[in-house]
Order: structure tokens, then sequence, then C-alpha cells
């Protein structure tokens, strides 16, 4: 586990010094994301294969223009996928359009209402993708013993959600992703659910490696000067993390102790 605030990301055996990964859906149009990508220092972008145009369509505007990848490392995701099948050929297409790049986050939802993780899927997709040689970030539910398996099974990354997809609610079982961190083998950053700059601070203070969050940013009045938040909020919550927080005591405990005052 990293121990200094100048320890990198590593992930795949790449290293990141930006801990904050953002998404690139929702904002109003492609200088804004742009933008806001900047602003949060974001090295590793991930893009929803079935909805943003990488190349697929050459007569429409191409993400990759405005993010590049020699500068940023793209991450391509499952947004949308119900079942291993479609997942694995969302990762397949990403690796073609990506020059065999073989870094996919993995994201099989179990229904349309609450858009949590489908476990058993999510299992069955793992196993295919990893036997193909896939470098797989997986997106799962704050289970400890699904994130123990998922990486037991050779994800390179294990994401829990915070709360439902851009429900904003924050860390809703801070004791649930506090015993994946414990017991990590891989890193562990917190995906989905994140409001404000507080739950991205609270994430890291935890001993998270990261944070993804994509509506959070894009969904806020000013996404640019939200993404800046995003950032400070990552650092600031790791540092309070390798500092060590003061322990919860249940009542006061004088900051200038009583005993040794001049008289």
């Amino acid at each position: 586990m990293s121990t200094s605030i100048n320890d990198p990301l590593l992930i795949a055996g790449k290293s990141y010094s930006s801990r904050l990964l953002t998404g690139t859906g929702k904002f109003k149009d492609l200088e804004e994301t742009r933008l806001a990508t900047e602003a949060a220092g974001a090295q590793i972008v991930t893009v929803a294969i079935r909805r943003t145009n990488i190349g697929q369509d050459r007569g429409q505007p191409n993400l990759l223009d405005v993010l590049p990848p020699d500068r940023y490392t793209i991450l391509p995701n499952t947004a949308g996928c119900f079942s291993a099948d479609e997942a694995v050929r969302t990762c397949r297409l990403a690796r073609e359009l990506l020059d065999g790049a073989p870094l996919v986050k993995l994201e099989v939802l179990a229904d349309v209402k609450t858009l949590f993780p489908g476990v058993v899927e999510t299992l069955k997709a793992t196993d295919i993708l990893v036997r193909e040689g896939f470098q797989v970030m997986v997106y799962t539910n704050d289970d400890p013993i699904v994130a123990r398996e998922l990486a037991k099974r050779g994800c390179v990354a294990v994401m829990p959600l915070a709360a439902p997809i851009g429900s904003g609610l924050g860390i809703r079982n801070p004791y649930n992703i506090l015993t994946i961190v414990e017991e990590r083998t891989v890193p562990i950053l917190v995906d989905a659910g994140v409001g404000t700059a507080s739950d991205a601070a609270v994430a890291m203070e935890l001993g998270c490696d990261g944070v993804l969050m994509n509506t959070a940013i894009a969904g806020a009045r000013d996404p640019i000067l939200m993404a800046s938040a995003m950032k400070k909020a990552i650092e600031a919550g790791r540092e309070a993390f390798l500092a060590g927080r003061i322990p919860r005591k249940r009542f006061a405990n004088a900051s200038s102790p009583m005993s040794g005052m001049i008289e």
C-alpha cells in the first residue's frame, strides 16, 4: 500500500500522479469536456463506447480530438450493458478502436431503475475478459466478499459504488468501503454516487486509492469550477489519510492542557 503523498497510483503497471479519474459524458460539448478534464487534473478518462464517438462515426466530432490518447489514458467502459455477452462485445470493439489497448472498465448493470451492478453477469464477463488478455477495472457493489472475488479473478482494480450512479448521495456504507480497502490486493477506487467535494475527500480519507466521477462534475452549475474543487478534495483527503486522524472521543479534550499552568 502507498504510504507517501508522492507515491503514484499504479494501475496495470502504469503510474499516475492524479488519483481523480473523470468521465466524459453529460457535458454540454467537447470543449467543456476538455476544460473540465484539465481542471480536474485527470490522467485517466473513461468513455462510454456505446454513447461516445471515438472513431466509430467518421462524420461526427471525435472525443479523441480534444482528449488525445498520447496525453490521456482512455478507459473505455461498458455503460449501458446488462449482460456479460454485451459487455464482452463492447470491450472487444473498444480494443479495436484504441489500437489494441487492453485497459477497460467493466460495468454490467442489473436493472434500469437502480443501475446497481449485476454481480453474476459481472463475474462471468470478468472471467472471459481476463482470459482474453484485457486489463479489467471493474465496477461493483460495496460488498467486501464480491470485491475480494473480483480481485482473485484477475481484475487490475476494483471499483465499488459509493451510492447509485448519478445519485450524488455520497458514501452510504463507509464501513463496507473501509473493509474492502483493508483487504485490498489491487487498487480500490470509489465509483458512482459522489455528489460534491466532501464526498471525494471522505473516500480518500477511508484509504481508497482514487475516485472516479462524472455526474458530480458534469452536472454541477459550473462544471469546470467543480472539477477544480474535486481535484483539491482528492488531494486533501489523501493527505488526511496519510497524516492519520485523531481518535473520536465522547467528551472534550482541551487543546491547551490544564496541568502545568502558570499561576
